[in-house]
């Protein structure tokens, strides 16, 4: 194939054995692509221009360089050769040149994802905590249950009424949940936030 012997350059492989890090040991394709296209998107949102700098200033953002993940440790320690031998880092170089491109984006504008420790640890999880919802039925592929938690902002108000000026509190706006899914591959399931949760908050979407 031609460029296969061309070297893999070092912004091309983080970025890819962070995906092949983060997606399932399933091997899936579009997963590890709506993986790195995240990725990119979060490190643009944020200001960076290389996921070198992305990695250093956002270091609790995606754990897998220094946790000791083995799928990332494999990928990020392994020769050109070896990473075209293997099938699954191979698909991970692939999203992550096409997410580097402005490629299609699998993960349907997402800014987070969780895998399995959503479920296994369901009681104390972060995103379970402050309320997550399935747009489709078919996001939820560990069954897990949908959580609210509802927030209610008001306002006083002061208005002249027969010469008295009387005062009432009025509903600005409510939420009952942060994060939305927007996809579900493989072993993953892709978040973004809430619309109602942001316009609210004035939250940035990638926060």
């Amino acid at each position: 194939m031609a460029g296969e012997d061309k070297p893999i350059d070092a912004e091309t492989k983080l970025l890819a054995s962070m995906a092949y890090g983060e997606s399932s040991a399933q091997n899936v394709a579009d997963e590890m692509s709506a993986l790195a296209s995240v990725l990119m998107r979060q490190r643009n949102a944020r200001g960076y221009t290389s996921m070198a700098d992305f990695t250093k200033g956002e270091r609790n953002f995606s754990y897998v360089t220094s946790d000791k993940n083995p799928r990332y440790n494999k990928m990020i320690k392994a020769t050109d050769a070896a990473i075209r031998k293997d099938a699954g880092m191979s698909m991970a170089i692939a999203a992550a040149e096409s997410a580097l491109k402005g490629g299609p984006d699998k993960s349907n504008g997402a800014y987070f994802w969780d895998g399995g420790d959503i479920k296994t640890h369901y009681d104390t999880h972060f995103k379970v905590g402050v309320g997550i919802k399935f747009t489709d039925p078919s996001h939820n592929i560990y069954g897990i249950a949908e959580s609210t938690d509802l927030h209610v902002k008001t306002k006083v108000v002061k208005k002249r009424v027969n010469g008295k000026i009387e005062t009432k509190t009025e509903e600005v706006g409510r939420y009952d949940h942060v994060y939305d899914s927007t996809t579900a591959i493989g072993g993953t399931i892709f978040w973004k936030n809430n619309d109602d949760y942001m316009k609210l908050t004035k939250c940035k979407p990638y926060k």
